[in-house]
């Protein structure tokens, strides 16, 4: 009987390798559970990114897990960025989450829904090293309902495109 849960426990670690090794073009790709469901514009969830090649261009995506009870259309974030150097940036972005008619853009799974909403396409860093970004809900209420995780995804441009 040990074993056999031995034999199961390396084909599950083996597969979750596996299907991690099978995104060539992921340099991060990220999510932070959000407590409660809640997303207080307090809480900032912060990711570390090590940039390697400044000859490169990158796409930056935001990363989002939201029920459908969320009361709004739309989300604005402000992305933070402070680079190896200490040179700080901040960008207010839109996400779009239901359309016209009412219907959902992202990916959806019963309740919930899933958006990769790009933030910079085909950009260079200009430095290497520990870049850090920080995700700041920027609605005009204080904490946003039914929103589940957010996350950061930055991939190589190149490889995603098959080059």
């Amino acid at each position: 009987m040990k074993f056999s849960v031995k034999i199961v426990w390396l084909n599950s670690l083996l597969a979750l390798f596996l299907l991690s090794s099978c995104d060539p073009a992921r340099i991060i790709d990220e999510n932070k559970d959000m407590p409660e469901q809640y997303w207080h514009f307090k809480n900032r969830p912060s990711f570390d990114v090590n940039i390697a090649d400044t000859n490169k261009t990158y796409n930056v995506y935001l990363n989002l897990r939201v029920g459908n009870d969320y009361q709004f259309c739309n989300l604005f974030v402000k992305v933070h960025q402070l680079s190896p150097g200490k040179a700080e940036s901040s960008e207010r972005k839109e996400i779009q989450l239901i359309d016209e008619s009412g219907n959902w853009l992202g990916k959806g799974l019963g309740d919930l829904y899933d958006f990769q909403a790009p933030i910079y396409t085909q950009i260079r860093f200009r430095e290497k090293g520990i870049y850090r970004f920080e995700l700041e809900q920027n609605m005009r209420v204080d904490t946003l309902r039914n929103i589940y995780a957010a996350g950061l995804r930055i991939e190589d441009f190149a490889k995603a495109n098959g080059h």
